[in-house]
């Protein structure tokens, strides 16, 4: 886009603006079907409109239960252009999960896939008291019942667009965009909302930054209802006049038949990604040669890593960057033509406009080179925590730094470098993993007494979830029992991989458990 005075500050202008740019460019294309700019703003439109008829308001929470496909976009589009806040819920939540963040958030309407990878995702929430959901819109596979895509979108009939364009007026930079949901140190998910103008602004950037233009065709594998699929993803493609190519799941064959059969150009993704497919058995294959750039992050990047993905799988550029849910999802960015070393060892520096700082115990700025807590302030940082005033103070202080628990090394070019987290969270295959929730959860079996979970080494997620067990007197219970038991009542990402039962758990001085004593026992195991 041009100058920074003609950027679009809300959704419903950068959309207008992309269908005018690029009007018959092909902005989605899958599964055969392919939608023009133009086709996808006249889509979001009715969209907003048949939410007008069903009496969404602005702020009012609606929320998106699917994976990866074009219905998602659309849908999320037509909230936003209303002035609703987009609530994304992942697609791996167990009913549980997934009632208490509709519950707390209130949604009102809730748009689900129906049939996928074998369940019939609204039947989840059936027995869950949710008394604010009034309407459930199935995208796609919908029983005969339910309330379908096509019958959401001919509501629009009942609204004139003269009244779509009325609501479209009161909005502005700063109406709320996205209520995303994400855990930390008191184990349940907190709400972070990021305004429309923010988001708008940090992707602009990434996305000049990164090198994603018009006409580049985006195989986006990470999921939607994630920020690198969401901000990162769609949102950055649409403000670029890219092409956007959904991938449901991830599977390593199928990434790399799409990369030859679609001529994929730009593919971010977490490590794991890049992994799978560099040792998929028949990756030679399969021609590759469209292959530009690569963006990853989310895990410690191995300088060979970097190195055979442009030496095997063709990429021009592989860039790294770093950035949690409550800066928007996006802090630094490494940039073209920064060495291996600078790629793999850090995360890159921040955008314009966004400062990093590394601080003491005390809140003291520490010199380049010295280990402290990472702290975040700019344009791009949180509206808050949803409904709550108090942790909100104490995430953001009031010198207006977000305090992000990570511990890092900023490099006298104000490279920053992840060194340690102080909120124990780790990554497995992209996700972040809290210990926090998955312990209050593991409380909830009758034969565990006391619990710890850290995050080890693993070859092919990065990193997965032990769980350190005392059991109650007399309790029968197995690892296997236990871990089946968890796949049950949480997302598959959180289930821990193994399991060891001990007498105690050890203690540091104010009586917590000592969880750097549980990672060296960890890694003693591990190679020996």
């Amino acid at each position: 886009m041009s100058s920074s005075s003609a950027k679009p500050h809300t959704l419903a202008a950068m959309l207008a603006l992309a269908a005018r740019t690029h009007d018959q460019r092909i902005a989605i294309e899958e599964q055969g079907l392919q939608i023009s700019y133009a086709e996808l703003y006249r889509l979001s439109r009715q969209a907003g409109r048949a939410l007008l008829a069903l009496e969404v308001q602005p702020g009012d929470r609606v929320a998106i239960w699917a994976p990866n496909c074009h219905q998602w976009i659309v849908a999320a589009l037509g909230c936003l252009l209303v002035g609703a806040v987009l609530v994304p819920l992942n697609t791996r939540l167990k009913a549980s999960e997934a009632a208490d963040i509709l519950g707390r958030s209130s949604a009102g309407l809730l748009f689900s896939v129906g049939e996928f990878l074998g369940t019939y995702y609204p039947d989840q929430l059936l027995g869950q008291t949710l008394p604010h959901l009034r309407r459930t819109i199935v995208l796609e596979q919908a029983r005969v019942e339910a309330s379908g895509w096509q019958a959401f979108l001919a509501l629009a009939e009942q609204v004139s667009e003269s009244v779509l364009d009325q609501r479209i007026a009161t909005l502005d930079a700063d109406t709320l965009c996205d209520l995303m949901f994400t855990s930390g140190t008191t184990g349940y998910p907190k709400g972070v909302l990021c305004a429309q103008g923010q988001n708008l602004r940090l992707f602009d950037s990434w996305s000049e930054i990164v090198g994603l233009q018009a006409g580049d065709r985006y195989l986006i594998v990470s999921p939607f209802f994630h920020s690198f699929g969401f901000k990162a993803g769609w949102l950055a493609a649409l403000v670029s006049g890219a092409t956007i190519l959904p991938q449901r799941t991830f599977d390593a064959e199928a990434v790399l038949q799409r990369v030859e059969r679609d001529r994929v150009t730009f593919l971010p993704g977490p490590p794991t990604l890049y992994i799978a497919m560099l040792d998929h058995p028949r990756r030679r294959d399969f021609h590759l040669s469209s292959l530009r750039v690569a963006v990853t992050g989310a895990a410690s990047v191995p300088p060979v890593l970097i190195q055979r993905m442009c030496e095997e799988l063709g990429f021009e550029s592989v860039i790294t960057a770093y950035g949690l849910t409550e800066c928007c999802g996006l802090a630094t960015v490494c940039r073209p033509g920064d060495d291996l070393q600078t790629i793999a060892g850090t995360c890159g520096r921040p955008l314009d406009g966004i400062e990093i700082r590394c601080v003491d115990a005390q809140g003291q700025r520490l010199p380049s080179g010295q280990p402290g807590e990472v702290l975040i302030r700019g344009y791009n940082l949180m509206q808050g925590y949803f409904d709550d005033a108090q942790a909100s103070a104490d995430a953001i202080d009031e010198q207006g730094w977000l305090h992000t628990g990570d511990v890092g090394v900023l490099d006298e070019r104000g490279y920053l470098q992840i060194t340690d987290r102080l909120k124990d969270m780790f990554i497995v295959g992209g996700f972040n993993c809290y210990p926090a929730e998955v312990e209050r959860l593991l409380m909830e079996h009758e034969a565990i007494a006391q619990v710890a979970v850290i995050g080890v080494v693993d070859t092919r997620l990065g990193e997965v979830g032990k769980a350190y067990l005392v059991a109650r007197p007399d309790a029968a219970i197995t690892a296997d029992a236990l871990i089946e038991w968890c796949r049950q009542r949480m997302a598959n990402y959180k289930v821990p991989r193994s399991v060891e039962f001990v007498t105690e758990l050890p203690l540091n001085a104010a009586g917590k458990v000592a969880k750097n004593t549980l990672h060296a026992t960890a890694q003693r195991v591990a190679v020996t």
